[in-house]
């Protein structure tokens, strides 16, 4: 598990997946690898999501909103954990990927569903702010020597985490 794959995956594969993804190849460097993909891409990076991005420094080169088929295929990068990140409160349906990996979900309202400038810079803020709660969790985490079932156990514990939390600590 060196480096750790990660791949990260809602249905658009637009916005907080690519979040996801971007701020674990920041913060996670060397340790893991993070991918991201949808089960019915956009096509499209939303444009506050690279605006969020780099507005905290985070690169966005190479981002992409795509079909999470090429992490089926043969030839595809062997992953070690897939995290789902969509939001079943709002009755979001959940991509479900099989294979030979741990499986997580880290539910997240979807920002762009926000209305208005102001609202949606604020939305993707406030997702991003717990995306990066939840990622330093992660990258604190002893990956690379926890077993499968302490692995599946530390990264459900992370996707509990909220903002209330993340103020908390």
């Amino acid at each position: 598990m060196n480096p750790c794959r990660v791949l990260f995956i809602c249905t658009g594969n637009s916005a907080r997946s690519i979040l996801s993804e971007a701020t674990l190849n920041h913060l996670g460097k060397g340790r893991f690898e993070a991918f991201s993909a949808g089960s019915q891409p956009t096509g499209k990076v939303n444009p506050y999501a690279l605006e969020e991005l780099q507005a905290a420094g985070i690169s966005v080169d190479g981002l992409s909103s795509k079909s999470w088929d090429r992490f089926t295929e043969a030839g595809a990068p062997p992953l070690d954990i897939v995290i789902t990140v969509c939001d079943n409160a709002a009755n979001e349906a959940c991509p479900v990927l099989f294979g030979d990996f741990v499986k997580s979900h880290w539910g997240l309202p979807d920002p762009a569903a926000a209305h208005g400038h102001g609202a949606l810079l604020e939305a993707f803020r406030r997702a991003h702010t717990l995306i990066l709660y939840r990622i330093t969790a992660l990258v604190d985490l002893p990956v690379e020597t926890m077993d499968r079932e302490a692995l599946k156990q530390a990264l459900d514990r992370i996707g509990t985490l909220t903002d209330e939390d993340e103020d908390a600590a």
